[in-house]
């Protein structure tokens, strides 16, 4: 997979996924941007003084004008990865209106400001010697089955969103060479997650690794057919 010297937007880069992600664009030779709100937000990750990576401190993925802003000034663009978002779980009758807009904002507002203003830049200054790009947005298993989203409603419904917004999008921008796809993990293999379920199966969840592979084969330009797609990515779960 050779991502030499392509440009990347890679959202929730600091997170679990989002470390990996952007571990195995750096091995790739990709150029990765990064926005951040929190300058810290990295400094406990070994490739966070890579000479590849372009680290903007400040930007809030909410704010229609600070994502605007931050896409529009980038030189060039090939791919955006959307793994920013929000997990709240909570019975359903105590799940309030603000609870709703914010599990909503820091998913679907956050995948589809991004996604929106990635097709601006692809559009008005691609990658050098390439033609649309890839967009590539993290959704999760019940958005794919509801049942799941027991107990997590108003998450379930933010991520059906998400997978929605991505596969309509694919459709518009396929003719442009623009390949949009969505990847739906289970629970992910990570340190708060196993805090969270000491007594789960952990050998049964989907690592961070193996679904940064998913996610760099859909943004690479190996991928020259899939559009459209929400991915399971389930481990053994």
């Amino acid at each position: 997979m050779d991502l030499r010297d392509l440009p990347f937007v890679v959202t929730g880069g600091a997170g679990a996924l989002g470390a990996a992600v952007v571990a195995r664009l750096l091995d790739e030779g990709a150029l990765v941007h990064l926005p951040l709100r929190d300058a810290r937000a990295t400094d406990h990750l070994p490739w966070a003084g890579h000479p590849a990576l372009r680290i903007t401190v400040g930007i809030e993925l909410t704010d229609e004008d600070a994502v605007t802003r931050y896409y529009a000034a980038l030189p060039a663009l090939w791919a955006s990865l959307q793994l920013a978002g929000g997990f709240a779980s909570a019975k359903f009758t105590d799940i309030t209106a603000a609870d709703l807009e914010r599990v909503l904002a820091s998913n679907l507002r956050t995948a589809f400001l991004c996604s929106r203003e990635a097709v601006r830049a692809m559009r008005a200054h691609p990658a050098p010697g390439r033609r649309g790009g890839r967009i590539v947005n993290v959704t999760a298993k019940p958005a794919l089955e509801p049942r799941a989203g027991a107990g997590m409603v108003a998450y379930a419904a933010a991520k059906a969103a998400v997978a929605a917004m991505t596969v309509a999008l694919a459709e518009e921008v396929a003719g442009e060479g623009i390949l949009a796809n969505a990847v739906a993990p289970s629970i992910i293999d990570s340190a708060a997650n196993r805090l969270a379920m000491p007594q789960a199966d952990w050998a049964a969840w989907p690592k961070p690794a193996e679904i940064a592979e998913a996610i760099l084969f859909l943004a690479s330009p190996l991928n020259r057919a899939a559009r459209s797609g929400v991915i399971p990515l389930y481990g053994r779960g």
